[in-house]
């Protein structure tokens, strides 16, 4: 029986393989699906930072807005698609030291080149975004194997508590004793992309 992906799906893999070039063209183009792309891509990202600073989500939630608020309006000023993520980081994490320090719901920044130079964060927030840069390179390079590899992996070592093997098998519809071969082959898979990732 074939597998019918859901539109979620499809959206999200078809972010998975556009660069942010192309998404960010085609948001300056007003294609709206363009911008639930982009903010798809990131959105973990972007939601990662106020939760590792200790915001309850409620507050985690009003800083992804403003978030994505910032990057809605200084979309056009972007010199550089590629340094998106790391300037998406350095806005978030100023949100986040500057509301906390300050004991504010928000304190608004201005960023106006999208540039990725910003006043100096603290080691703590620096280490908070060098952990969010990681994680961020790991869901692209999930997005790029194959759904199969995808689907072992987050049942292997994404999930808590981990599935036994014989359900992941089950799952997968393979042979319990395949797995091991399989779940080294898609981690292989995983390390080559990510490493492709880093090269400059």
């Amino acid at each position: 029986m074939s597998h019918t992906k859901t539109e979620p799906e499809i959206a999200s893999r078809v972010a998975a393989t556009r660069t942010d070039t192309e998404l960010v063209h085609d948001c300056l183009d007003g294609r709206e699906e363009a911008w639930a792309e982009l903010i798809d891509k990131y959105k973990n990202l972007i939601f990662s930072v106020p939760i590792k600073y200790g915001f309850p989500r409620e507050a985690a939630a009003d800083i992804f807005q403003e978030v994505c608020l910032e990057l809605l309006t200084q979309l056009k000023n972007l010199r550089e698609p590629q340094a998106l993520a790391k300037w998406l980081l350095m806005v978030t994490a100023h949100k986040c030291f500057h509301t906390k320090r300050r004991g504010q719901r928000m304190v608004a920044m201005d960023f106006p080149a999208l540039e990725v130079h910003a006043p100096a964060l603290p080691p703590e927030a620096l280490a908070i975004v060098a952990e969010a840069e990681e994680e961020q390179m790991l869901r692209e390079a999930m997005g790029e194997i194959s759904e199969r590899c995808q689907r072992l992996v987050k049942m292997l070592f994404f999930e808590h508590p981990p599935r036994p093997y014989r359900d992941v098998a089950q799952s997968l519809g393979i042979a319990t004793g395949s797995i091991g071969f399989i779940r080294q082959r898609c981690l292989e898979s995983l390390r080559k992309r990510i490493e492709d990732m880093q090269m400059p």
